[in-house]
């Protein structure tokens, strides 16, 4: 999350994007170790279900995951688009909401692990 607020800082809202669903991913990835399963893929979305499995994942962390989700891929690569790098492609209000829903998903999962 730091590294998502310092590219945020610097407008480099694609890397911040990138950075949320990142901390996100390693987030419900411990809770999945913390489990005893393993923690396969990047999608916020299908290990926040797997979580569901064992405990209460509400509606507005999945629908926060699905959106994380969306910058995995086209955060990273400059042909991911049709046209421009993905420095172009996201915006300062953007990396602010991801951001916000990386951080709602880490504190859920805090919360697990405590």
């Amino acid at each position: 999350m730091e590294l998502a607020n310092i590219a945020l800082k610097q407008g480099y809202y694609d890397w911040a994007c990138f950075s949320s669903q990142q901390a996100a991913e390693k987030a419900a990835k411990a809770v999945i170790i913390k489990l005893g399963a393993q923690a396969w893929g990047h999608s916020v979305y299908d290990l926040l279900e797997n979580i569901g499995k064992k405990y209460k994942v509400n509606g507005g962390l999945k629908e926060a995951a699905l959106e994380l989700d969306k910058a995995y891929i086209p955060a990273r690569y400059p042909d991911a688009h049709p046209n421009g790098s993905p420095s172009t492609r996201y915006s300062c209000n953007e990396a602010k909401r991801m951001i916000k829903y990386a951080e709602k998903i880490i504190s859920f999962c805090e919360g697990v692990l405590s």
